[in-house]
């Protein structure tokens, strides 16, 4: 597997030092609760081991998007109580993130304790990289330790500029996210067959340009496949096309050749919504006034038969409307071929990531991101920011 090039917190003596780590806690809240920890529990490994080694740990992280101001629903209190539950250890929450009160808090810290800052965005400058304000939060700390793979590809003040202040390394799970993706574009194992779905294509042609470069075959659904079956003349009803991409589109079609594997039946429905009636048709056949919502089952066998033989799949986006239980079938029978594959499987975050879970799979997948928008443009082969400030080996 290709060395991982950057120091991390096992390459700095953390001892009796305050340490400032950057984790990704945007994680869905309901009724002040957290609803889904899975990324809480991604961090726990880096903040263990600091913990165990004897350092003051200051976590900060933003949620959500408040667009610089104080909104008490996107406080990271409720975090804070999930990740002292989860991880054994007691977490202090400030109310603020920088500030007078915050230095005193992180200069009284003992060692071995869990300091959580409040939500970074609620100041404008940190969504800006304000230098002064990625000062502020460097004042808190000695080492910088950048975890938060999924805010990586954003140049803000704490996961960017914070590392101009700071000796700045990876913790654990940048490692092993960068670690695992990196297996798509340096150490290739082939047949490498990567799944693109998802419903827009403008949104992933970089990505579809990259991974044709590196993968023998690309599968690709959900409604991006729309715009790909649209440029070849095909009738797709009241699909979901970007008559904006058709031309972009068909341009990558003439260039992939054989490398791109469209769908050749869908489940399309005459309304959107879960209870609408469906049919399985033929690509070429969809009717005026029907749309595909799901690719449908020869579609899911052929894309099975590629997935067989591969040993290594790279899956970003659903087959289709999988939030609908009527029109999750594909890309529920996707995730089990991936599941039953010999090969090394790596999901991109988000949505895959969600269809993952909703199937019940996770363990039998090698390494799901916690990134979406980080994990497409790392498999862009464009460089995050959030990674490029951390010092080399």
């Amino acid at each position: 597997m290709a060395a991982f090039k950057k120091k991390t917190i096992r390459d700095v003596d953390v001892r009796g030092r305050r340490i400032l780590v950057r984790v990704d806690f945007n994680v869905p809240l309901k009724n002040g609760k957290v609803e889904d920890d899975t990324r809480i529990q991604a961090a726990l490994p880096t903040i263990q081991y600091l913990v165990r080694e004897g350092a003051a740990v200051i976590l900060c992280s933003h949620l959500g998007r408040p667009k610089g101001q104080r909104l008490p629903e996107l406080s990271l209190r409720p975090v804070a109580e999930r990740l002292s539950r989860l991880s054994g250890i007691p977490v202090t929450f400030v109310e603020d993130c920088i500030g007078p009160e915050i230095k005193e808090a992180a200069r009284k810290m003992g060692f071995s304790e869990v300091l959580l800052l409040e939500n970074t965005r609620f100041h404008p400058e940190e969504t800006k990289n304000d230098p002064n304000f990625a000062a502020e939060l460097a004042s808190l700390a000695e080492i910088y330790v950048n975890d938060a793979f999924g805010a990586a590809h954003r140049a803000h003040a704490s996961s960017e500029g914070v590392a101009h202040y700071l000796p700045a390394v990876a913790g654990f799970l940048m490692e092993k996210e960068l670690t695992f993706l990196g297996r798509a574009l340096s150490d290739l194992e082939h047949p490498f067959v990567a799944i693109l779905g998802g419903a827009k294509v403008s949104d992933k042609i970089g990505v579809v340009k990259s991974l044709l470069d590196r993968a023998d075959t690309l599968l690709m659904g959900g409604g991006m496949a729309n715009t790909f079956l649209a440029a070849q003349g095909l009738n797709m009803g009241e699909s979901l096309v970007e008559e904006d991409a058709i031309e972009v589109a068909s341009e990558i079609l003439k260039q992939a050749g054989d490398n791109l594997v469209l769908p050749i039946d869908a489940t399309i429905a005459d309304a959107f919504s879960d209870d609408a009636h469906q049919q399985i048709v033929p690509i070429t056949a969809v009717p005026d006034g029907w749309r595909i919502l799901d690719i449908g089952p020869e579609t899911v066998e052929k894309f099975s038969g590629f997935l067989k033989e591969a040993r290594l799949v790279v899956w970003n986006g659903p087959m289709g409307v999988f939030e609908f239980d009527s029109f999750a079938k594909g890309t529920h029978a996707i995730a089990q071929a991936i599941a039953d594959s010999d090969a090394v499987s790596i999901i991109g975050g988000g949505d895959s990531a969600a269809a993952i879970s909703k199937t019940g799979l996770v363990d039998q997948i090698d390494h799901i991101s916690t990134g979406g928008g980080a994990s497409l443009e790392f498999l862009e082969g464009k460089e995050l920011p959030g990674v490029a400030v951390l010092e080399d080996k």
